[in-house]
């Protein structure tokens, strides 16, 4: 479950000094007063990649509350069938069981009608009946059938209930974990806005440094084209990754418009003919586990938590990967810095 979203900091001087409390382990005190030093490339760039690896998280929280919003929204279609086709049983039951209580109720057996002239309706008169056992084996087997059907008509309209409230629940999850996403990229615009353009590529250098081959990030969204060393299916999946570069990064995207980190990974290998899962977490385990030295183009490239990753890109084959980072940034190429080295919890060859 995703946790709150704290309020934004405010704008102006206040953001400064907030932004500095995040990170205040690394800030020094100016001469005697209260200020404080303006925090460093450094101390920013700390900041930033932890904002990153929590937006990847948040990422990853709204994908699974998506992925569970649709299983319960397809049980709540199915329970829905169950429930019509119960209802119009039950429906057909209830004109038998009227007619039954109506038999029984002006029968031959004057005892009965005294006792059952306080009965609200032909449910309660049939089992006044049952109890003083004035029903017949075949009419007590329709009072049996009649209540069954009752019975699997209540749990269903129950479970209908039930399925609906939790595919409501997943889908204000998941607006919460993008909230909270987008939070995290507002946080680094603002570090970003207090540092000269040399500093912010000094921040950013880690997460975003684009190589400037041919193959690079369009900025257009024109794509790129891929010119590594991929062969056969892998060389397949990375075309068409390629071919996304420069489109935006889309919260829980499978495109074609735009994509997140595991949408791209998936519908790259797609083309090629191999199924992955939807989420970084289970295509974790989708195929031959590889080291991160024996990398080769197209192998999936997963960061920041080894029992579940919650970012994957995909492994070009000459230092680079390609991937849909966060909603700040198009798909791009990026080189495999000592970031991504230190973030890298494992690789898989679908």
């Amino acid at each position: 479950m995703c946790h709150s979203v704290d309020e934004r900091h405010d704008r102006g001087s206040r953001r400064r000094l907030a932004a500095v409390g995040v990170i205040a382990s690394g800030l020094l005190v100016l001469s005697q007063g209260v200020a404080f030093a303006d925090p460093s490339a450094d101390e920013v760039r700390e900041e930033i990649e932890r904002l990153e690896r929590e937006f990847s998280e948040l990422n990853e929280t709204y994908n699974q509350a998506e992925e569970d919003h649709e299983a319960a929204e397809k049980k709540l279609e199915d329970v829905n069938e169950d429930l019509e086709a119960a209802q119009a049983d039950f429906d057909e039951l209830r004109g038998s069981i009227k007619v039954l209580a109506s038999t029984t109720y002006t029968g031959s057996d004057y005892s009965s009608p005294a006792y059952l002239l306080g009965s609200s309706g032909p449910e309660e008169v049939l089992a006044q009946a049952a109890d003083l056992g004035y029903l017949s084996a075949s009419q007590q087997s329709s009072l049996d059938r009649y209540s069954e059907q009752r019975e699997k008509l209540e749990s269903l309209q129950s479970e209908a209930e039930e399925t609906e409230k939790e595919a409501q629940d997943k889908l204000d999850e998941a607006e919460d974990a993008r909230e909270a996403g987008e939070e995290k990229i507002a946080e680094q615009e603002e570090l970003l806005e207090e540092l000269t353009a040399e500093e912010q590529t000094a921040a950013t250098a880690g997460v975003n440094t684009v190589s400037n081959s041919s193959s690079s990030s369009s900025s257009s969204g024109g794509g790129a084209t891929y010119d590594g060393p991929a062969t056969g299916n892998a060389k397949t999946a990375l075309d068409f990754a390629f071919n996304q570069v420069g489109k935006p990064y889309i919260w829980g995207g499978t495109g074609p418009n735009g994509y997140d980190c595991s949408g791209l990974t998936q519908a790259a290998w797609a083309q090629a003919g191999v199924s992955l899962p939807r989420v970084s977490q289970d295509q974790f385990y989708a195929g031959q586990r590889v080291s991160w030295d024996n990398l080769q183009a197209g192998d999936l490239l997963f960061f920041y938590d080894s029992s579940a990753p919650t970012h994957v890109g995909m492994a070009t084959g000459d230092g680079r990967m390609v991937h849909a980072s966060t909603s700040s940034k198009p798909i791009g190429v990026v080189d495999l810095t000592s970031y991504y080295r230190d973030s890298f919890v494992g690789g898989v060859r679908p």
